[in-house]
C-alpha cells in the first residue's frame, strides 16, 4: 500500500466533509427562511399557543387593598376537547390544533351582606376569533348570553348577590391555537373545587415545563379519545395546566443533521472497505474512493430536494436505492462479487442504517456507537493474522499490491 495513497484518500474524505457541511448549511437556511415565513401565516390563520386564564370575580369594600375584594370560583367544572391537526407548509410541520372548550364555575359571595359583584372571564388572545361562544350567568336563556360582548380584559359581567349567594357562570366555545393549550391560574391564589377533564385525538402526550401531570389518565382503547383527569380539591399556588402537540418529524431539519453527520458515515465505510480490501489483496485507488464518496453524496443531495416533493420516507427510500446502486454497483465493477459482497451490507448500514437512526429523537448516539464497535469488532477478527509490516511495506509481495490498496 503506497503511502501517498492514504493520504489522497484522506483528503477526498476531508473535502466530501466540506462539502456535507455546506449542503447542511444551506438546507438549514432555507428551512430557517421558509419556516419563518410560513410561521407567520400559520399563526395568522391558527393562532398563536392558547391560554386560558381561570375567571375571578370583585366586590367594592373599604376593607381590602385598592378598595376591591378579589374571589376565585368555588367550584369549577371544564372539559378541553384537543384535535391536532398539523398542517405542513414548506419543509416545516406546524403543530395545529382545534380546541372545544366549556366551562361552569360557582362564585359566592363570602359576605354576610348583598354585594354587587363583577364577574371576569379572560379569553385566549387570539386573531381567529371564537366558534359558538357563550357567556351564561344563572339562569339566563341563550339569546341574553349571547349579548355579552368580550373586552380586551375577556367578558365582565356584574350581578347582584345575598349574603353567601351564589352563581353560575357557563362558558363555552370553539377555536383554533398551534403548538400548545394552557390553563393558567392566578399566582399564590388558593384554588378549591376545581375539576378539569382533557379529551385529546393523539396518545404523543408531554405536558408543557411548569405544568402539572394529571392525578387520572385513561389509554386502554387505541381508537378512543385519550382522556386525562386534573383534581384541584383545595391548593394554593395551583400550578398550570397544559399539553403540547406532538412533534412532528420535519424534513428539512432531519435532512440538513444528516448532512452535517455524513462525513461520520463515508468514514466507517472507507475504512472498512480499504482495509478488508487490502487483506483480500483486492487493489483499489484513491480515483475508486472518489467516486464512492460522490456516490454518498449523491444520496443526501437527491434527499435534499425530494423532501419538497413527496413524504419523506418515500424520498428516503428513493435517495438510499439510488445511491446504493451507484456505489455497489460500481464496486462490482471494479473489484467484481468479492467487493460487492463487502460494499452492498457496508453501505446499508452505514449510510441507510445510520442516516435512517435521525427519523427517532435520541437515537442518533447510540446508533453511532454501535456501528463503530460492529466496525470495530468487524475489523479486528478479519484482520487479527494479518502480517502489517508486509501489508505497509509497499513491496510487490505484500498483501496489498503496488498498483493500489
Amino acid at each position: 500500500m503506497k503511502f501517498l495513497h492514504l493520504l489522497a484518500t484522506a483528503g477526498i474524505v476531508a473535502c466530501s466533509a466540506i462539502a456535507w457541511f455546506l449542503l447542511a448549511a444551506a438546507i438549514e437556511f432555507r428551512t430557517n427562511q421558509s419556516g419563518r415565513t410560513m410561521r407567520e401565516e400559520v399563526a395568522g390563520v391558527w393562532g398563536p399557543p392558547l391560554v386560558q386564564s381561570h375567571p375571578k370575580a370583585w366586590f367594592d369594600t373599604p376593607n381590602a387593598p385598592n378598595g376591591r375584594a378579589e374571589v376565585l370560583p368555588t367550584r369549577s367544572d371544564v372539559t378541553v376537547t384537543l384535535n391536532h391537526e398539523p398542517k405542513r407548509r414548506g419543509l416545516v410541520w406546524h403543530r395545529t390544533y382545534q380546541v372545544e372548550f366549556a366551562a361552569t364555575h360557582v362564585f359566592t359571595n363570602p359576605t354576610r351582606i348583598p354585594q354587587t359583584m363583577y364577574i371576569n372571564y379572560p379569553l385566549p388572545d387570539l386573531p381567529g376569533g371564537l366558534e359558538g361562544f357563550e357567556c351564561r350567568l344563572g339562569d339566563e336563556s341563550e339569546t341574553e348570553s349571547k349579548s355579552a360582548t368580550p373586552g380586551e380584559a375577556g367578558v365582565i359581567r356584574a350581578v347582584t348577590l345575598p349574603a353567601q349567594g351564589t352563581i353560575t357562570l357557563r362558558v363555552r366555545y370553539e377555536t383554533l391555537g398551534s403548538d400548545s393549550w394552557r390553563y393558567h391560574f392566578p399566582d399564590n391564589r388558593r384554588v378549591t373545587g376545581f375539576k378539569l377533564a382533557m379529551r385529546t385525538n393523539f396518545r404523543d402526550i408531554n405536558f408543557p415545563v411548569g405544568t402539572a401531570s394529571p392525578r387520572t389518565e385513561n389509554r386502554q382503547l387505541e381508537n378512543e379519545p385519550y382522556s386525562l383527569a386534573w383534581d384541584y380539591q383545595d391548593i394554593l399556588s395551583a400550578p398550570d395546566i397544559g399539553m403540547d402537540m406532538p412533534k412532528q418529524l420535519n424534513a428539512g431539519p432531519v435532512a440538513a443533521r444528516i448532512a452535517f453527520f455524513a462525513p461520520v458515515s463515508l468514514l466507517l465505510f472507507v475504512t472498512v472497505l480499504v482495509l478488508i480490501a487490502c487483506v483480500r489483496t483486492i487493489p483499489l485507488h484513491p480515483m475508486h474512493i472518489f467516486f464512492v464518496a460522490a456516490g454518498f453524496f449523491a444520496f443526501h443531495l437527491l434527499f435534499a430536494y425530494l423532501v419538497d416533493l413527496i413524504a419523506i420516507q418515500v424520498a428516503f427510500a428513493i435517495a438510499t436505492a439510488v445511491s446504493v446502486l451507484l456505489v455497489a454497483g460500481y464496486l462490482f465493477a471494479v473489484g467484481g462479487s468479492r467487493l460487492f459482497a463487502i460494499a452492498l451490507p457496508a453501505q446499508l448500514l452505514y449510510l441507510a442504517a445510520f442516516s435512517g437512526s435521525f427519523f427517532f429523537d435520541g437515537l442518533t448516539g447510540i446508533t453511532l456507537t454501535v456501528l463503530s464497535i460492529i466496525t470495530l469488532a468487524l475489523l479486528m477478527f478479519l484482520t487479527a493474522r494479518t502480517d502489517w509490516r508486509q501489508a505497509f511495506s509497499g513491496k510487490p509481495k505484500a498483501v496489498c499490491s503496488d498498483s493500489g490498496f
